[in-house]
């Protein structure tokens, strides 16, 4: 068996892939670990830049999204009992989609189907060969059966734990990584959410967001020290935490339910270079991931599959290499500017344990200052609602 382009990993970034290459014409082979239900059975956050937006439409994938999703012209930040808003629309005349990642991945698989590309779900013992050659070699098993394929490319979209990243020798990898030492414990609840838009809280007694995925189905998140369980917080609990670090009038308009889903998510940025090697290229959580403050997960994957199948597309297409040549390069710089902002509203809406009364106060001040700039706040839009490709 031949393809052109081997992806490794069957979640949105790897299926986007696939979608946009083979709608230009290009064959693909996608192999994903788990089955189609384990994949769309993953919780994950739902706020979508603009220009992921648009790339779903483009791969022919956003009309449900764009049925069903919320667009938000801004969002909410808080501080203490003060909350001021950040007006996406006023200052730049876009906004952001919140639409959850799973139904993002069931667009995705839907438009897959619909074009009839290949998709091998359950698959074990991936190994890439050849990497540096012009055919490198995939070789798998898939119900307890040997089998192997060549390729032009491969495209590792496989997840901080897959074994694209792992397949470039260690000397060659530069790996950069901060772990925060907070977690967030996440609840999702039938209940309608709190406010239209997002609101980010900083407290005391640490942070907190309250987000939605639909108009009764809520998502909610609090700061928890690492050693703290899931069994360590019951719903009550939960509840009377968060109520404690909104401001009140939020607060008093809060309705709570029962959980359907409780976890705990540690806080870490980590970036490797290159994002190239021979014939591999690594996208997504394979070469980064970002703390969920930022909502830029899903979003710098979305931005690695632009760069990635733009530039297969015209190697393709035009017999010319730039784009793919340029590929780690373009991706990381922006990926470096969005862990930059991830970084810069961690840092400000957290209570950190080893933080003094001088880095409390620094973090009061950059939050009074966004409050009263106009020129900070349409910044951060332009950060929060996407970079430029």
């Amino acid at each position: 068996m031949k393809t052109q382009v081997a992806i490794i990993g069957g979640g949105p970034s790897g299926l986007l892939l696939s979608q946009l290459l083979n709608k230009a014409g290009i064959s693909t082979v996608v192999l994903e670990r788990k089955s189609r239900d384990y994949v769309l059975s993953r919780i994950r956050a739902g706020v979508l830049e603009w220009g992921t937006v648009e790339m779903l439409r483009k791969a022919g994938a956003g009309a449900r999204m764009d049925a069903e999703g919320a667009a938000h012209g801004g969002c909410y930040l808080a501080s203490d009992g003060a909350m001021f808003r950040v007006d996406f629309n006023a200052f730049l005349g876009r906004n952001v989609m919140v639409y959850g990642q799973t139904e993002v991945t069931k667009d995705l698989y839907a438009a897959q189907d619909a074009i009839g590309a290949t998709i091998l779900h359950e698959v074990d013992d991936v190994v890439l060969h050849d990497l540096t050659t012009a055919s490198p070699r995939v070789t798998f098993t898939q119900n307890g059966q040997s089998h192997a394929f060549t390729c032009d490319f491969v495209a590792g979209c496989d997840g901080f734990h897959g074994i694209s990243r792992p397949s470039i020798p260690a000397e060659v990898r530069h790996e950069f990584e901060k772990v925060y030492p907070f977690g967030w414990l996440g609840v999702l609840s039938r209940t309608p959410p709190v406010r239209h838009e997002l609101i980010y809280a900083a407290h005391a007694r640490g942070f907190a967001l309250c987000s939605m995925r639909n108009p009764m189905l809520s998502r909610h998140y609090i700061q928890v020290p690492l050693t703290d369980r899931v069994e360590d917080w019951s719903d009550a609990r939960f509840w009377d935490e968060l109520k404690a670090r909104l401001p009140a009038e939020v607060a008093a308009d809060l309705v709570t339910g029962p959980s359907i889903e409780k976890s705990i998510a540690p806080l870490r940025s980590f970036v490797t270079e290159p994002m190239r090697w021979g014939r591999l290229f690594l996208c997504g959580d394979a070469a980064h991931i970002v703390p969920p403050t930022g909502a830029k997960g899903l979003n710098l994957a979305v931005s690695d599959i632009h760069y990635l199948s733009d530039g297969l597309i015209q190697f393709y297409t035009q017999g010319d290499p730039a784009g793919i040549d340029a590929y780690s390069e373009r991706a990381l710089a922006r990926i470096w500017q969005a862990m930059r902002f991830s970084w810069s509203l961690t840092t400000m809406m957290h209570r950190f344990p080893d933080s003094s009364d001088y880095d409390r106060r620094m973090q009061d001040a950059e939050l009074a200052g966004l409050m009263q700039s106009e020129a900070a706040q349409r910044a951060w839009a332009e950060n929060y609602t996407g970079l430029p490709y």
